[in-house]
């Protein structure tokens, strides 16, 4: 009996000490990763660390849309020069001239104001000019007649505008009239010429002023656009 107590208890250390064996292989093996998984998680760890940092570089300061903020800033600059205002005409610049535009038969005697750009670039006239006559009377001012809208005068071009009297019939002297002095809409530098139409206008009774300016583009072609 002692002998086989003794051969029992020998087996069985020795079935533990195999046990032992096979479990400390395992988690071994369960510990220590395979030279392929270390491989792909330093290589996937490493290559998006990259794309981040790489997305960063070729950015170059891509908002989270992924929009490129220097190109906005070239689209906003470029919008900016395109959207400069145009300069107003100036009198100085302007090539004054007015002529006589009355038909026959006409009901009203017609003068043609032309403005030409001069200026070497667009210009912008918004309004109507004042005009003024210079008479035996005193100065005479215009009052404006119809619907203005703004426009812009290209270098070179030229725009006309009428000033409308009426006609002397009555036989009488009436009241002679010696120069026109033009200014610019906005503009407060005033450009006189001597006045092509009528001699003299009718006597007005009861105040007021007979002789009306038109918006531009009111006589002539011009060159308004």
């Amino acid at each position: 009996m002692r002998v086989h107590k003794l051969t029992f208890a020998a087996l069985a250390v020795a079935a533990t000490l195999s046990l032992s064996a096979c479990n400390d292989g395992d988690d071994s093996a369960g510990d220590s990763p395979s030279p392929e998984s270390t491989a792909s998680s330093s290589s996937g760890g490493s290559g998006s660390g990259g794309s981040d940092q790489e997305g960063g570089k070729d950015s170059g300061g891509k908002d989270s849309a992924g929009q490129s903020s220097g190109g906005q800033g070239a689209a906003t600059g470029g919008g900016s020069d395109t959207g400069a205002k145009v300069g107003k005409c100036r009198t100085d610049e302007l090539d004054i001239t007015a002529t006589d535009s009355t038909v026959d038969g006409d009901t009203e005697g017609t003068v043609a104001v032309t403005f030409k750009n001069g200026s070497g670039k667009d210009c912008a006239l918004t309004g109507f000019a004042g005009v003024d006559l210079k008479t035996s009377e005193g100065d005479l001012s215009a009052t404006r007649s119809g619907q203005s809208s703004p426009m812009t005068l290209k270098d070179g071009d030229e725009v006309s505008f009428g000033v409308t009297y009426p006609v002397n019939d009555s036989g009488g002297s009436g009241v002679s009239v010696s120069a026109i002095v033009v200014t610019p809409p906005g503009e407060t530098k005033s450009f006189s010429m001597e006045w092509p139409g009528a001699a003299t206008l009718p006597v007005t009774e009861g105040g007021g002023t007979p002789v009306k300016v038109g918006p531009m583009g009111s006589a002539g072609q011009g060159g308004a656009n």
